[in-house]
């Protein structure tokens, strides 16, 4: 990753070449191709990378949007400052797990009530899920330089799943003034491999209009920079046979690019480093269908999720499985990403 985009070019038009149906030399050589390719069954997966540093952005308006208006109203829904900079927060890189790793439930501070004047200790009763694509830094800048809009793209390695794993009671409680902290830290999970952007090109398409207000100079881009990725999560409540779709979302929906939050990110001078890895925050879309949260979905938990044999859900309960995958297609190409898979285990603590 840190060699840069023309070593990763010249590897993956090699390993095209190694697979194609044109090239022998595994095609025709059994011994050698049992070597090459292994089944997944078979695999332990990891994390792609050794993740230095995590930052989370909040960059879907219909997200933003709808937050905004359960927690402060239709008429402030949006804060003054977020159609002018990609906002994000600095996570922990230290919980960001590979998929089918299983998430204890958090405790912490929340209130037990609305009007309540005081908190209580224990095991979070709202654990969300987040929908979220994450972009890994390939190669990154020098303490006090940064990287500049037309170069972000050049400096992005590829994309991965993320499920950033939220307790909205943890979250709610703590976030003034400062912002996420333990509602966030106890588990962000990813997909185990990246899509290089190169692969990602041909579903490259205009995102949503920034015509106003136009963003500053520095965060202005003239050419398409949003991705046709569709999106998929799915649970599994504890006790059901199957899991069953919840929301169906795409990456394009997104307000700010990945290149303009790596921008953002390294305009201050922030050197970022190789396997430094930033997510884009939950993304929603403009239906009820494809919201990427359950604090949407619900709508703070006001209306039930139904799964079969009557299960219902507003939040995570302990046993549920959560599974989100995503994957490109047009006429000439598919591209799966994996699956960000994770289930979620009882509080140690009371």
């Amino acid at each position: 990753m840190s060699l840069g985009r023309p070593v990763w070019k010249e590897t993956r038009l090699r390993i095209q070449n190694l697979l194609s149906k044109n090239e022998s030399k595994l095609r025709d050589d059994t011994e050698l191709l049992k070597k090459a390719l292994i089944p997944l069954s078979s695999v332990k997966m990891h994390l792609p990378a050794k993740i230095g540093d995590y930052t989370d952005f909040y960059c879907s308006r219909e997200h933003a949007t709808n937050v905004g208006i359960m927690f402060r109203g239709k008429d402030n829904a949006l804060q003054p400052n977020w159609l002018h900079i990609p906002v994000g927060y600095h996570g922990r890189a230290s919980s960001v797990v590979v998929s089918g790793t299983d998430i204890r439930r958090p405790a912490g501070q929340r209130l037990p009530a609305k009007d309540a004047k005081a908190p209580v200790f224990g095991p979070s009763v709202r654990l969300d899920i987040e929908l979220e694509v994450g972009w890994f830094v390939g190669t990154g800048n020098k303490l006090g330089e940064r990287i500049d809009i037309k170069d972000a793209k050049d400096h992005i390695f590829g994309l991965v799943l993320v499920n950033d794993w939220s307790a909205r009671d943890i979250q709610a409680w703590e976030y003034v003034p400062l912002g996420p902290f333990l509602g966030k830290s106890f588990g962000t999970t990813i997909s185990p491999w990246i899509v290089t952007l190169d692969a990602l090109e041909p579903f490259l398409v205009q995102g949503p209009s920034q015509a106003s207000p136009e963003p500053l100079p520095y965060l202005k881009e003239e050419e398409p920079s949003a991705y046709d990725v569709n999106l998929q999560v799915q649970i599994k409540p504890a006790g059901a046979s199957k899991f069953e779709t919840v929301a169906v979302s795409n990456l394009k929906h997104m307000y700010w690019s990945i290149t303009q939050q790596l921008a953002h990110h390294t305009v201050n001078g922030c050197n970022m480093r190789s396997g430094d890895m930033g997510a884009t925050g939950t993304i929603s879309g403009p239906e009820k269908g494809s919201f990427g949260s359950l604090l949407e979905i619900t709508w703070s938990g006001r209306d039930k999720i139904q799964f079969e044999n009557g299960i219902e859900r507003v939040f995570l309960e302990d046993g549920d499985e959560v599974k989100i995958t995503g994957q490109c297609e047009n006429s000439q190409y598919h591209i799966g990403f994996g699956e960000c898979s994770g289930k979620v285990l009882p509080c140690l603590y009371k």
